[in-house]
């Protein structure tokens, strides 16, 4: 393991994050959970992104924080989805951005001009589908670059290969939005792969290097915009403290989340530990959850943003009983 300072550790296919860990970049809060008591993964993934107890509102917390903010003073919208999907969480009223690089199930270029060709009769899908594309390539420089093989200097996370795949190369494609003067101010990804119940020691080393190169690309791509970034890890539910007959971990509680940035008051674990004991684990299988993911969230917005109370209310409605966290991030 690498060393959390004598308590802790973190699994050793985390070597940038444990580096960014070591630079007070980021801040492991462990044994948390969402509100929700449940061990459905679709019904856990909702309720995480909707920032709510129940699905009784449509609308994820992240587009809910974009009704927050001001206005964008250019064309391209404040969130971006990255990936090749909508996620929950930035779904609502506020308008929104979608990412997905070239090469990323990818349409033809002459099967857009066709699908265009085709719909522009109609008054209503014609002309989103125009706007659609246009934004799609509201910086060039960003798409040319998709078309370039890089370097091993441009890219040395990606161990001398001339090309980074998945959620690495999203996450660097995503940064230099990010970083580029008018683009997107918030992001959200969406990994899969940790539903672990068998072979669990072979099967999570592997997600565990794509999250960990990602983060790390993320963060080069970045740049000076680093020191003013935060980003929030977590996930919709925890694992079971024992292992079952096939060598992996059911449906748990409480987990690990992670604030990760140039922000961030880092390089320690935040967490009231409740124990692994007889007695201490909830429903005698999963590690008990001391501390609420909306806490923490709301936290990190309080200091990011200057959101306050009613704000912060409106974000995650109902959770009064979960104050904003104090301390997470450097003034």
């Amino acid at each position: 393991m690498l060393d959390l300072g004598g308590f802790y550790g973190m699994h050793p296919a985390l070597p940038h994050l444990h580096g960014m860990y070591q630079d007070g970049e980021a801040l492991p809060v462990h044994a948390i959970a969402g509100p929700y008591r449940t061990r459905s993964h679709f019904e856990a993934q909702d309720l995480l992104q909707l920032g709510t107890e129940t699905n009784s509102i449509s609308s994820g917390w992240l587009n809910r924080l974009l009704l927050e903010l001001p206005a964008p003073q250019g064309p391209v919208a404040k969130g971006l989805a990255v990936g090749l999907a909508m996620p929950l969480l930035l779904e609502g009223r506020a308008p929104v951005g979608a990412y997905a690089p070239l090469g990323l199930a990818a349409a033809p270029p002459d099967l857009v001009q066709k699908a265009l060709a085709l719909n522009a009769p109609d008054h209503v899908l014609g002309p989103a589908l125009a706007q659609g594309v246009r934004e799609m390539r509201f910086d060039a420089r960003i798409q040319q670059a998709e078309a370039m093989e890089m370097s091993d200097d441009q890219a040395p996370m990606a161990k001398g290969a001339k090309r980074v795949y998945g959620f690495p190369l999203l996450a660097q494609k995503a940064g230099q939005m990010l970083a580029a003067p008018g683009g997107p101010r918030i992001a959200a990804f969406e990994l899969e792969g940790w539903d672990t119940h068998g072979n669990q020691v072979n099967a999570l080393k592997g997600a565990l290097v794509n999250l960990d190169t990602g983060l790390a690309m993320l963060k080069q791509s970045l740049g000076p915009a680093w020191g003013s970034t935060v980003i929030l890890v977590a996930t919709e539910f925890g694992r079971t403290a024992a292992m079952n007959g096939t060598k992996g971990t059911d449906h748990g509680t409480a987990t690990v989340a992670f604030l990760i940035g140039g922000r961030v008051e880092g390089g320690k674990v935040r967490a009231t530990w409740p124990g692994l004991g007889q007695g201490q684990l909830f429903e005698n299988r999963d590690l008990a959850p001391t501390a609420d993911i909306r806490a923490l969230a709301k936290g990190a917005l309080a200091a990011q943003f200057g959101l306050q109370g009613a704000a912060l209310e409106r974000i995650f409605p109902g959770s009064l009983e979960a104050p904003p966290m104090a301390g997470l991030l450097r003034a």
